[in-house]
């Protein structure tokens, strides 16, 4: 058995969760635009000890549009913003390749999160998932993370349209990843409480 962390750990999805998404994908610096409230949500996690790991397809850089540099810089900056507001995001896993490549990494499939998990022995049993995507919750659910949460803060309607099509179900949907965060910390709380007898 691994020697699993002792801090709870957080998997975000990046885009439509901790900035604006775009079906032109974010390709530059001045295209990251942070949502309302998710720097508030990252240090809310961070302040109740919560490890922060992202889990993002980045297929833009296989389809050439977005060099692995400017990746590179725009998390820079991202950490740096993040850090400045009290937050801290622990780890970063990308998926570069397109749909059609095959790869084991891209969501829904869960072999960043399995990556995450040997890197820092994650129990992911007691893990959480948030993302604003049908294959975000796909992959936590296959990956084996204990619960998913949809927000609305990305494309919604298609998201729950995939799940239910799938048959498959976040564990709550929050507007956003601040009412995400509000709704782990109480979970985790209550987790953590002895049952009384």
């Amino acid at each position: 058995m691994p020697n699993n962390t002792s801090d709870p750990v957080v998997f975000l999805d990046r885009d439509g969760v901790i900035n604006r998404d775009s079906p032109a994908y974010i390709k530059s610096l001045a295209e990251f635009e942070f949502l309302p409230r998710s720097l508030e949500a990252l240090c809310k996690l961070t302040a109740n000890g919560f490890k922060i790991i992202l889990i993002t397809n980045q297929s833009a850089i296989h389809r050439g549009m977005l060099p692995m540099e400017t990746l590179e810089n725009m998390h820079a900056a991202m950490m740096d913003e993040i850090q400045a507001n009290d937050g801290k995001i622990d780890d970063i896993f990308f998926c570069p390749h397109t749909p059609q490549e095959g790869c084991a990494c891209r969501k829904p499939k869960p072999g960043m999160i399995h990556r995450a998990r040997d890197k820092h022995n994650i129990d992911l049993s007691a893990a959480c998932m948030v993302g604003d995507s049908a294959k975000d919750i796909v992959c936590a659910r296959r990956a084996g993370v204990g619960c998913s949460i949809l927000v609305k803060t990305g494309d919604f309607a298609r998201a729950q349209q995939e799940l239910n099509n799938q048959k498959i179900a976040p564990d709550t949907i929050a507007r956003d990843l601040f009412d995400a965060a509000d709704w782990i910390i109480e979970r985790y709380r209550k987790n953590r409480q002895s049952p009384s007898v």
